[in-house]
């Protein structure tokens, strides 16, 4: 009865943190399907958002424009993983890398692979703002950028130091956005969003 349950004293539940390598080996074994719609963050799996059509052209936009304009000195990734340590492999909507032949073939990017991170924004901003953003700060990600298309900005985050940004930055239409972290690499507002 209710009355015997409320008596009733029960340990504490604790949830289990699994290690990327872990989430892999499911995949291997056929536990978690190869075509997924979750990221790990915190060694948990998160669940994606589905995208709307802003979203989607947002970053088809975003990717035709970096593989237009610098695709000789850079790699784009395009919703791909980046191991960023055990417990953590978010999946960023673009992520510049620095260029490699193999295009990363048997390697995850790291950090140290990262030259920018973009997440397109418009249902998921509070979750990119507290849990992407600080995430991306923590493993020294140098320049982070929020893709708000509710707001219609741009938010830039960049200089991380002790897991916190140090620089943050809000262009909005009409303005231009200097990457910090790529030489010449200069975008007007107006362009990124469509407008």
């Amino acid at each position: 009865t209710t009355l015997e349950l409320e008596k009733t004293n029960f340990s504490p539940i604790t949830r289990k943190r699994f290690r990327v390598d872990e989430f892999r080996k499911m995949v291997e074994v056929g536990i978690l399907p190869e075509e997924h719609g979750w990221e790990v963050v915190d060694g948990y799996l998160i669940d994606k958002m589905s995208i709307g059509d802003k979203h989607a052209s947002t970053v088809k936009r975003l990717n035709r424009i970096f593989n237009l304009r610098f695709s000789e000195n850079l790699l784009v990734s395009v919703q791909d993983p980046i191991h960023l340590d055990e417990y953590n492999e978010p999946e960023p909507d673009i992520a510049l890398l620095k260029f490699r032949d193999d295009c990363y073939l048997g390697k995850t990017p790291t950090p140290t692979d990262v030259l920018l991170l973009i997440e397109v924004s418009d249902t998921t901003i509070g979750y990119d703002r507290e849990v992407k953003k600080i995430l991306y700060a923590e493993s020294e990600i140098q320049e982070f950028w929020i893709v708000n298309l509710k707001d219609n900005t741009i938010e830039i985050y960049s200089s991380p130091k002790n897991g916190k940004y140090r620089l943050a930055r809000i262009v909005e239409p009409g303005e231009t956005i200097t990457a910090s972290s790529i030489e010449n690499l200069t975008l007007q507002v107006d362009e990124i969003l469509g407008l």
